[in-house]
């Protein structure tokens, strides 16, 4: 199972490299358009693997695992994030989808910044400063 995983996994980074950088070249903007299509596109194909993969015996749990914990997995975590947070939705429990999705957003954007200032920190070590 680990290597279906790691083999959809590789697939999925490759492709949200190259998409990526083929979308953010093209657009020519300073927003993060690039990573914002990965992320669309990530959570529409895990949306869609997750609910047709599930109806369709004769697809094996390994190759489920490829395609969803590993390509989309390796494409975009944001894909699991929106796919949580929609079946905690779709089951009513919206105390904890709100919960699960401001925790997510606010934290990750702090966890972000304290990286930020921990690599500015260890550079201005290494410079000296």
């Amino acid at each position: 199972m680990i290597w279906y995983v790691a083999l959809g996994g590789a697939a999925g980074s490759v492709c949200r490299f190259v998409l990526g950088l083929f979308v953010q070249q093209r657009s020519g903007m300073a927003f993060p358009v690039g990573t914002l299509v990965v992320n669309l596109t990530g959570s529409f194909l895990l949306g869609f693997l997750v609910r047709y993969l599930l109806d369709i015996p004769a697809v094996s749990p390994e190759v489920r695992a490829l395609l969803t914990t590993g390509f989309c997995g390796g494409y975009t975590t944001f894909s699991t994030f929106s796919y949580e947070s929609a079946a905690l939705i779709e089951d009513g429990d919206w105390r904890r989808a709100a919960l699960y999705i401001g925790l997510s957003v606010v934290l990750a954007l702090a966890g972000t910044f304290a990286g930020f200032a921990a690599a500015r920190g260890i550079l201005d070590l290494r410079h000296g400063g």
